[in-house]
């Protein structure tokens, strides 16, 4: 099973709550720019929270959306971040990025970050398909929740599992 994760509504407990109850090992960061306005987030934060959990952390720059895909998908032209996304990833750069991707996620369980929510508008979807088409597993779109108490969390936990199915 591949996971992928997005953090743009959650906290950093939520987010490594998520990754520990779905058994992540490893989170594979696909963000070109591992920077966030989000406290926790950039890089080396969210790296040294991660292995404080025993969750291991791998940035692959080569994996992200090129500027010109991330203002496309800012003013919700999908179609056209898709576009833009599948050429880069005809680059050799993108292809070695991908072979490590691939390499680590038959290994391990791992997750896909990268900002958005919800996966279906995030370029991690297809790096997600592409590595799922290649190791022949299937994928799971986790959706963290703010922290809420831990009935309230599970409940919203299981609602946006639900949810990411149906997509």
């Amino acid at each position: 099973m591949l996971f992928t994760i997005g953090y743009e509504a959650a906290t950093l407990s939520a987010l490594i709550a998520e990754l520990r109850a779905a058994g992540v090992e490893v989170v594979v960061d696909v963000r070109a720019v591992a920077a966030s306005r989000r406290a926790g987030f950039s890089k080396t934060i969210l790296g040294t929270s991660l292995e404080a959990e025993g969750i291991a952390y791998e940035h692959l720059r080569s994996l992200g959306t090129p500027k010109a895909g991330r203002e496309a998908a800012r003013k919700g032209r999908v179609g056209e971040m898709e576009e833009i996304f599948g050429a880069h990833m005809e680059t050799l750069e993108a292809q070695h990025g991908l072979a490590r991707a691939i390499s680590i996620a038959r290994g391990r369980r791992a997750a896909l970050l990268c900002f958005e929510a919800c996966a279906a508008g995030c370029h991690r979807r297809i790096v997600a398909d592409m590595i799922c088409e290649e190791i022949g597993t299937a994928v799971e779109h986790l959706r963290p929740v703010a922290d809420a108490g831990p009935k309230v969390r599970e409940k919203t936990r299981e609602k946006a599992r639900e949810k990411a199915r149906e997509e």
